[in-house]
């Protein structure tokens, strides 16, 4: 086995065991990230197969799974316990803050459908 598959297969026993210690809660919250950005891609896809006629439906819809990944990072960020910054911060305050910027975002969004 040359050494760079050797070292790959290192780091990414490394990272699925670092990953394990993972509490469930930041697992779940890393699945809708991989789903947003996964439906945001299948948009892109469709998109360049059939077309972009109604352009705006396409930034918008693109741009709301965008835009939900991002809040929901920030939403694991806050919740991580090993994170300093936010320790004051309550689990159920950060959630309420990811709810209320998604509405903030999918009223703008349903603003800019037309």
């Amino acid at each position: 086995m040359p050494k760079a598959a050797g070292d790959a297969k290192l780091l990414i026993q490394s990272l699925n065991k670092a990953y394990a210690a993972t509490p469930t809660n930041l697992k779940i919250i890393d699945l809708y990230v991989v789903f947003a950005v996964a439906t945001a891609l299948l948009q892109v896809v469709y998109m360049g197969i059939v077309g972009s006629f109604p352009f705006n439906s396409f930034l918008s819809g693109v741009l709301s799974c965008i835009g939900t990944a991002v809040l929901a990072v920030c939403l694991r960020i806050q919740v991580n316990k090993d994170n300093k910054e936010f320790k004051d911060l309550a689990p159920e305050r950060a959630f309420a803050d990811f709810v209320l910027c998604n509405l903030v975002l999918h009223l703008v969004i349903m603003n800019f459908l037309g």
